[in-house]
């Protein structure tokens, strides 16, 4: 079956962002509305054996990297076996993992062990009371040896996203790039984006891509230089070197410099969501079919009709578009 997922522009879908559950273990307010608990406990998420086939019915539709999300996927139990039971596909070139680490410390080995080798931790404050905060009772400490956990386990590389907010924690932008320094690891600065109603205060907070850099460069007294890193994977960000030093930073623009026209992802949500563009509500519900008994081929051609309506960009910028009605935790970041 293997061939080439493309849409109506050209682009060639090689990327799937894997939501394995809606549920978290920490409550970002950028994320998650504080009254929202999903408890998972209904027939409407996907099974373990479900999750796994899908995935390698991606695989054979040309997929070659897979990351899975959440929620928080360390909250499933089965993390670990399901990681395997993805990893076993021969034509997988990279199975990598996005986790906010409040349990790394604990599963860093074992999920290297499974055939992980890259994961993106998500820190937005190095000040205790401002994670706090945002986490809405998150503990700093816990993701802070998450990240000593997976340096230790031999990932590579670790990557640290920041999701950069005006007047909450924009003023650590400098701390973050030393933290980054000093650990050894990736750091990449993330704009808001307006997702669900957790977002609809992202404008207020608002920071551009060109404003974090001008903030780097006049801290550090150099100018941020562009360069192609080996550990791209895929992903939306552009990269830089500060000055002459070895030290990465990525910046994720998705509104005030978006990317759409190179966008290679698809997001299959833990229920059986098909969403091809974040900012757009057009998507393809993949569970009916796999239990009304659709064949591989059937879902295949299921998948390649909904890949052919992938928009060609994200309607974040235009008032007047509907705003997309699925919550971020639910979209896999």
């Amino acid at each position: 079956m293997t061939t080439t997922l493309q849409d109506a522009f050209g682009r060639e879908m090689r990327y799937l962002r894997l939501s394995v559950t809606e549920r978290c273990n920490l409550r970002c307010d950028y994320c998650r509305p504080a009254h929202t608990i999903p408890q998972e406990m209904d027939d409407t998420v996907l099974t373990f054996a479900e999750t796994v086939r899908l995935a390698h019915i991606f695989v054979s539709l040309g997929v070659q990297r897979i990351r899975l999300t959440g929620g928080e996927p360390l909250v499933r139990q089965d993390i670990v076996q399901l990681a395997t039971a993805i990893r076993t596909n021969p034509d997988l070139q990279d199975l990598s993992l996005s986790t906010n680490a409040v349990q790394l410390n604990r599963l860093a080995q074992p999920l290297k062990d499974a055939g992980i080798r890259r994961v993106n931790i998500s820190l937005d404050s190095l000040d205790p009371a401002i994670f706090s905060r945002i986490t809405r009772g998150g503990h700093l400490d816990k993701v802070l040896a998450g990240i000593d956990a997976a340096l230790a386990a031999g990932f590579k590389p670790v990557k640290v996203n920041m999701v950069v907010m005006k007047d909450v924690n924009h003023h650590e932008i400098a701390n973050m790039t030393r933290f980054a320094q000093e650990k050894g690891v990736v750091l990449r600065f993330i704009e808001t984006m307006p997702v669900g109603e957790s977002g609809e205060s992202c404008f207020d907070r608002f920071l551009p891509a060109e404003e974090i850099i001008h903030i780097l460069e006049n801290q550090f007294g150099t100018s941020l230089v562009p360069f192609e890193p080996e550990h791209k994977g895929g992903g939306p960000a552009r990269y830089f070197r500060l000055g002459s030093s070895r030290t990465n930073i990525g910046i994720i623009s998705a509104l005030s410099q978006h990317f759409c026209d190179t966008c290679n992802r698809m997001r299959l949500t833990s229920r059986g969501t098909l969403v091809l563009c974040l900012g757009r509500t057009d998507r393809q519900e993949l569970l009916p079919a796999l239990r009304q008994g659709a064949d591989d081929q059937e879902m295949a051609n299921l998948i390649r009709q909904a890949v052919a309506r992938k928009p060609m960009r994200h309607g974040f910028n235009q008032p007047e578009k509907p705003a997309p009605t699925l919550r971020m935790f639910a979209l896999g970041g």
